[in-house]
């Protein structure tokens, strides 16, 4: 993943679009919080585009100077853009979860994380804490009228979604039990019955590990929970839904719990990736009157993200981010010192799970390094035509993500923006133009950090043509560390004068 590769290990780069010393600084904490309205504005944004795009990212890299392992366990903080009538304000905020105020009040670390991060004190300081911080830092999502902080190992943290105030967790009327997971990547289902549902899972792991499939109305109710036990330990990120399914890739890896018990290693760096097994791919019927989930098997490598998911007769096509292998995360590493050559990029394959034979055919879509997939929503579950990601600026190799990339599926049609040598890309989010039929009608939205002048910009795109560049730069004060996901609405929140 372009932000936050998992190997680590030093590198002088050298001929390359980029600088280490310039990806580098995205990794900065950003500590204050900001409310403002953006003026400082390369050409401008549409007046049609009216809505609030939430990101959410580890916005803390470390505790009063003592720096965090690795990126994944930093504090959740929550960026609002909202736009409205061709404007667009600003504001973020810390996700003010209890371990959060615990250590800011303490300042210094007091919880161990899952990636590596330990309490001073050595191995004895750390033996036998299994206490983890819930960091909310993953996903943010606008549903039922309650904006919600997702991380997926606990229950989320629901926000104000104007004052971006940390209001208490959400256990959805008593459904979801204190400290619960609820996973950080929930698809919506915008054709569900003519009533939207938005669809998302919860795992358990271990030597048989369960997979919870929740299912919540447009109030924010959850009207459907079934569980289903599958063998062999899981570390799933992601997942894909059809109308009729949910869709797991069950990645080949091994977790030995022994160094994490005595305190030696995080949860995550006691994960290994099993080279000789293949990859499980685990489809579970929506309807949980239909019986039978099926487990079909396919060539190793791992998968973080997918992109979307659809039913052709008998077979599901399923668009995945893929990789060779999971790169680990060493003890003594410094995840700021990645060597991007020595890791095998991230790739966009196409699957076919053929239900009926149990079989499964994979063909390449898109060789470049890419990541971070996003389709037009009405297309979730359905065909799709289009996928936007975040993209290296070379077409082979491994690298940051510098750039955009639209893919045509069905012309094999290419459009890259580039904001390299010294812009680094965040996560692409298609919004679609009001009332339109084309389904590449519409804007593309991203946060890009400007190494330049140490600050992060909104871009916005064309969806239809990234060849006209940028149609809006919207120049923060600041920067954004680097995010993972976010989601955008068409209601337009402010804040409460």
């Amino acid at each position: 993943m372009q932000s936050f590769q998992l190997y680590e290990r030093a590198s002088t780069v050298s001929d390359k679009f980029y600088t280490h010393g310039d990806w580098q600084k995205g990794y900065q904490s950003l500590k204050q919080e900001f409310d403002y309205w953006i003026d400082d504005i390369e050409g401008q944004i549409p007046t049609e585009l009216n809505g609030t795009l939430f990101r959410n990212g580890p916005g803390l890299l470390d505790v009063n100077g003592q720096r965090i392992h690795h990126p994944f366990d930093g504090d959740g903080m929550i960026s609002r853009i909202s736009f409205s009538n061709g404007r667009a304000h600003f504001r973020n905020r810390f996700i003010r979860t209890s371990g959060y105020v615990e250590e800011q009040k303490a300042g210094k670390i007091l919880y161990r994380g899952v990636f590596g991060t330990q309490k001073s004190g050595g191995w004895l300081a750390n033996a036998f804490d299994f206490k983890l911080k819930n960091i909310a830092n993953t996903n943010v999502i606008y549903w039922g009228g309650k904006l919600l902080a997702l991380w997926e190992a606990a229950d989320p943290y629901r926000l104000d979604p104007s004052t971006l105030e940390t209001l208490s967790k959400e256990h959805f009327n008593g459904v979801l039990s204190e400290g619960e997971a609820f996973a950080a990547h929930p698809r919506i289902d915008s054709s569900y019955s003519n009533a939207p549902r938005l669809v998302n899972f919860s795992i358990k792991p271990g030597l048989s590990s369960t997979i919870t499939i929740f299912e919540l109305d447009v109030t924010g109710k959850i009207v459907q929970r079934h569980a289903h036990h599958v063998p062999g330990f899981t570390f799933i990120h992601d997942f894909a839904i059809t109308p009729n399914y949910c869709i797991f890739f069950q990645n080949p890896v091994a977790f030995n719990p022994v160094p994490f018990i005595l305190g030696m290693r995080g949860a995550g760096e006691c994960i290994k990736f099993q080279p000789n097994r293949l990859t499980r791919v685990i489809v579970i019927p929506r309807n949980p009157q239909q019986k039978g989930v099926q487990i079909l098997e396919t060539q190793s490598g791992f998968v973080f993200h997918h992109a979307n998911a659809f039913e052709v007769g008998d077979e599901i096509v399923l668009d995945s981010i893929c990789y060779e292998s999971l790169p680990e995360v060493e003890p003594e590493s410094d995840f700021r010192q990645v060597d991007f050559d020595a890791i095998k990029p991230g790739q966009l394959w196409r699957f076919h799970l053929n239900l009926k034979h149990r079989n499964v055919q994979r063909e390449l879509l898109e060789s470049r390094c890419c990541e971070f997939p996003s389709v037009h929503p009405t297309k979730v579950g359905r065909h799709h035509r289009y996928i936007y990601m975040g993209a290296a600026h070379l077409e082979t190799g491994n690298a940051p993500l510098q750039a955009l990339l639209k893919v045509d599926l069905e012309s094999g049609e290419r459009q890259l923006w580039s904001a390299a040598p010294r812009g680094f890309v965040s996560e692409p989010i298609f919004v679609p133009r009001l009332g339109s039929k084309k389904e590449d009608d519409g804007w593309v939205l991203a946060l890009v950090y400007d190494s330049t002048y140490h600050r992060s910009d909104v871009v916005i795109l064309d969806a239809n043509d990234f060849h006209k560049g940028a149609i809006a730069r919207l120049h923060l004060k600041h920067h954004v560390p680097y995010g993972l996901h976010g989601n955008f609405t068409f209601e337009v929140f402010l804040a409460n004068s």
